[in-house]
């Protein structure tokens, strides 16, 4: 399959249209590392929020709190969330956390796959395949 005429990636299964990023790999490692925090305070936040609401639908008491700290866990989530997505990186999911680079690998492109508890940027599967295509980096 080949890029329509003006260059958009979305007959590869990009969704962002014309302002998709495309990292290198180098940038994307780049990116990566310094998103770790952020992805790492969304894993902690999710757990809180998972919690919160399990105890407020009549499950076990928690200490963190009730419907407000809820609220501002899922506030901050969106917050989270939204600092991932402004870089150009795509979050695809959410528990587990999977987050993907737009890339191109010889004239392919691909989306460079960093999965929650991944040590770095090394998988990689092409647009049209998804997760189940997903190879490791050479």
């Amino acid at each position: 399959m080949a890029p329509d005429p003006a260059g958009s990636l979305s007959a590869y299964g990009y969704r962002g249209g014309p302002g998709v990023t495309v990292f290198s790999v180098p940038e994307a490692r780049e990116e990566l590392t310094r998103l770790l925090p952020v992805l790492t305070e969304i894993v902690e936040v999710r757990a809180d929020a998972a919690e919160l609401a399990a105890s407020l639908d009549g499950g076990s008491p928690t200490d963190l709190g009730g419907l407000p700290e809820l609220k501002a866990a899922q506030a901050r989530l969106d917050d989270l969330m939204t600092t991932v997505q402004a870089t150009g990186a795509e979050l695809k999911g959410f528990a587990p956390l999977l987050v993907d680079f737009p890339s191109d690998l010889d004239g392919v492109p691909v989306l460079l796959c960093w999965l929650e508890g991944d040590q770095g940027l090394d998988w990689y599967h092409r647009a049209d395949l998804g997760f189940a295509g997903r190879r490791p980096l050479a």
